[in-house]
C-alpha cells in the first residue's frame, strides 16, 4: 500500500508542480510522477532536518516543502529531457 501512495502522491505533486510552472513542459505524464515522487521524498528529507516532519493535525510545512521541492525537480528534470530529446532529435 506505500508504494501506492507514493506513486498517487507523486503524480499529484507532479500535475500541481506543472501547473505552478510557467511555460509548457515536455516531459511525459510518467516521468512527471516520478519527479513528483521523488519531490515528496526530498520535501520530507528538508522538513525531518528542520524538525518540522512531524506535527499535531495536518502537517502543511512539510506539505509545502514537498510541493517546493517537486517544482525544482520538475523544472530541472524537465529542461533535461528536453535536452537529452533535442540531441537525439539532432543525432
Amino acid at each position: 500500500m506505500g508504494w501506492l501512495w507514493a506513486i498517487i502522491v507523486g503524480f499529484v505533486l507532479g500535475l500541481l508542480a506543472k501547473a505552478i510552472i510557467p511555460g509548457k513542459q515536455h516531459s511525459p505524464l510518467w516521468l512527471t510522477t516520478i519527479f513528483g515522487i521523488l519531490g515528496a521524498i526530498v520535501g520530507n528529507a528538508i522538513a525531518r532536518g528542520i524538525g518540522i516532519d512531524e506535527t499535531s493535525g495536518i502537517d502543511w510545512g512539510r506539505h509545502a516543502l514537498q510541493l517546493a521541492a517537486a517544482v525544482v525537480i520538475v523544472l530541472l528534470g524537465d529542461m533535461a529531457y528536453s535536452k537529452m530529446r533535442g540531441r537525439r532529435h539532432h543525432a
